[in-house]
């Protein structure tokens, strides 16, 4: 649960979706009621079918709920028109996806700066290029602006896309399945900027269907068939750093320098 002294920087109530499919009307979310707290790092989680998709889309104001009411640092954005909740997402919100949706022949920075060309905040060329230029040396991409996505590792791709996030100073990022993707080193790696950026009092709403990835969060909230089943904070928190740690030792033995006598 969200700690109640914290503002809150998400609030659900009574949320509700049905979809009509022909003449059948789905409950993709049933009425799901929670409080997430500014500075708070939470993993949605669920099976196919379980509706967290459906509750990421409203979350993303990418969707609006059948019923119910959805405040954003404040705002009651339930039922604004598409282009207000266009505005609400790039003011407000930072979104990283499995597929890091880059644009491919476009360098990292430029795909960072993307967000703030649609900004109602104006800088300048140069002003611009040096927030980029920040947010990708945050993510450990420092002097790599240059490279285009064919260019990067997947794990490199996912960092800019984290950056992209981060660009526009959100309430809130929302990540869909970042790890999806990633080999297990990478996704530990990126677990390690989330944790590090929410150490930093950066609100953090994750999807992911894979318990070990929900462990480095600080709370874990499950749905089921559109209603939340369990909510509860991470009783054995993984931390990504320590992890990375063990695993550079463990390579090291295994795969110890060797010394060729000339």
């Amino acid at each position: 649960m969200a700690d109640s002294s914290a503002t809150v920087a998400v609030r659900l109530e009574d949320i509700q979706k049905t979809y009509r499919t022909g003449e059948v009307d789905v409950k993709a979310v049933r009425g799901v009621s929670i409080e997430i707290a500014q500075g708070e790092f939470v993993a949605l989680m669920g099976s196919s079918g379980s509706g967290k998709s459906t509750l990421m889309n409203i979350l993303g104001c990418l969707d609006r709920p059948t019923f119910g009411r959805y405040f954003l640092d404040g705002e009651d954005v339930s039922s604004l028109s598409r282009d207000a909740l266009a505005d609400v997402r790039n003011r407000k919100l930072g979104f990283v996806f499995q597929n890091f949706n880059l644009l491919s022949r476009t360098s990292a920075l430029e795909n960072v700066e993307l967000p703030l060309l649609y900004s109602e905040v104006a800088l300048t060329s140069i002003e611009l290029r040096k927030k980029a230029e920040e947010v990708l040396a945050a993510v450990g991409l420092e002097g790599r602006g240059d490279h285009t996505p064919s260019q990067l590792s997947g794990g490199q791709q996912q960092r800019v896309a984290i950056a992209r996030a981060l660009i526009n100073d959100p309430e809130v990022i929302l990540a869909d399945e970042p790890t999806g993707n990633l080999d297990s080193r990478t996704s530990v790696e990126v677990m390690e900027i989330f944790q590090r950026l929410n150490d930093k009092g950066i609100t953090i709403v994750m999807v992911t269907h894979e318990a070990d990835i929900a462990a480095y969060a600080r709370r874990n909230i499950v749905m089921k068939d559109g209603l939340v089943q369990s909510d509860r904070a991470v009783a054995e928190r993984l931390n990504a750093l320590a992890e990375l740690e063990t695993m550079t030792t463990v390579d090291a033995l295994a795969h110890p320098a060797t010394n060729v006598s000339q």
